[in-house]
């Protein structure tokens, strides 16, 4: 989630607040799929993508490229919008109740890691989020289209003046960022029940990420989410009161010394 949002603000600068919605409906899509066609789970972790994504590359196109340039804020208006327009469109057509989405029955029960028992699915989790975004910075750092999509972010005049395509690139990244969430929500779904508000908790945590790590670090995201996610679990052990703020406690400290995040530059803090 994480890495996708980073990855949109770094190269838009626009503050996705509808992308709690695309990880619910990477969820809904791994369901419906599963319960109409009979999709298996690992085709869905593919297919949800690939759906959500071009339903973030449509919203894209037909809306979001007429903001670019103003005030940050008519970004957020529209994307939180856009936010209870999917919600609300997602209670009409499955109703307000969660329903269970199980995992499949080889990533079922525990394994054993040497010096404790780890439930299988969430290790397969842990093993995902690590492989996707070692790729993402493989091709943001090593391959020629993440070299155009640097520069566009870094200096979008002088790209273009070189012949190439921003818009492109512009709709390309906010695609993957999108289908990034959806593949969030895939993992998330067998987890908790798939419900048209599930994203709207994992946003909160997701922004004070960014925010942590730095607005635009695509490494600040990955490793703050990580950490993140590590402390939340201890936390839960040791102060079980105050789990639930802990990440804001680490957000307000890490703004204070250091306003543009661990990982971000001065100049994404603007």
């Amino acid at each position: 989630m994480a890495l996708g949002l980073s990855v949109i603000f770094g190269m838009l600068r626009i503050v996705n607040f509808a992308h709690g919605a695309m990880f619910m409906l990477g969820a809904f899509v791994a369901y419906y799929g599963a319960q109409l066609i009979g999709l298996p789970f690992y085709a869905a972790l593919v297919v949800a993508p690939v759906v959500v994504g071009l339903f973030g590359l449509g919203i894209e196109v037909l809306f979001l490229r007429r903001l670019y340039g103003l005030d940050p804020l008519y970004g957020l208006l529209f994307t939180f919008a856009l936010v209870l327009i999917i919600e609300d469109a997602m209670r009409l057509a499955a109703g307000a109740l969660g329903s269970p989405y199980a995992a499949p029955p080889s990533l079922a029960g525990v394994t054993n890691l040497g010096f404790t028992l780890f439930p299988t699915y969430r290790l397969f989790v842990i093993v995902a989020a690590v492989v996707v975004c070692a790729l993402v910075w493989y091709v943001l750092e090593h391959t020629p289209v993440g070299a155009r999509i640097r520069a566009a972010t870094e200096a979008p005049l002088l790209v273009r003046a070189l012949g190439i395509d921003t818009q492109r690139l512009v709709s390309i990244t906010f695609a993957v960022g999108i289908a990034l969430a959806a593949l969030a929500g895939v993992l998330a779904a067998p987890n908790q029940n798939v419900e048209p508000t599930m994203g709207d908790k994992i946003i909160i945590n997701t922004f004070a990420i960014v925010v942590i790590g730095g607005l635009g670090s695509i490494g600040g995201s990955v490793i703050t989410g990580f950490a993140i996610g590590l402390l939340q679990t201890l936390g839960a052990v040791i102060f079980p009161a105050f789990n639930d703020t802990l990440i804001f406690l680490v957000m307000i400290v890490v703004l204070l010394v250091r306003p543009s995040g661990l990982f971000g530059s001065p100049a994404s803090a603007k």
